[in-house]
């Protein structure tokens, strides 16, 4: 009934951390003398990556209002929820804290593996790099 809102709500806060991030991010490569080598030293920059776990979120909790809605249980007058007009309000905080915050974990731990993945792939290629204008 309401699964999607937790996501969504991890999403907004993800979306305003990573607006931070990227602007200490920009203030840093324009204080950079060359932002060439610089952006080669550090790869891809953690707002990018923080970008992804928004699409993720972002994309996941659309499709889960938009099967809500398909469904009838998002309606477009107050209070928006069948649940809630219904009072079944604690079936809906129990779906929100199962599968709602069940999303959002399966989601974000998505995520950190992407990052991991990332991380290790820019090392061996930085690696690679330096071993290349050593020889």
């Amino acid at each position: 009934m309401a699964c999607f809102l937790v996501p969504g709500t991890e999403a907004i806060v993800t979306t305003i951390i990573e607006k931070a991030v990227k602007a200490k991010e920009k203030k840093q490569i324009e204080k950079s003398e060359n932002e060439s080598s610089d952006l080669q030293k550090h790869g891809i920059g953690f707002s990018t990556k923080l970008g992804w776990l928004n699409k993720m979120l972002w994309g996941g909790s659309a499709l889960l209002a938009f099967e809500h809605i398909w469904h009838g249980e998002v309606i477009p007058t107050f209070p928006f929820l069948t649940a809630v007009k219904e009072g079944e309000t604690l079936g809906m905080l129990k779906e929100m804290g199962t599968a709602g915050v069940g999303m959002a974990i399966i989601v974000t731990t998505v995520w950190v593996g992407m990052v991991i993945v990332s991380n290790a792939l820019e090392k061996r290629t930085a690696g690679n790099a330096e071993e290349k204008t050593e020889a």
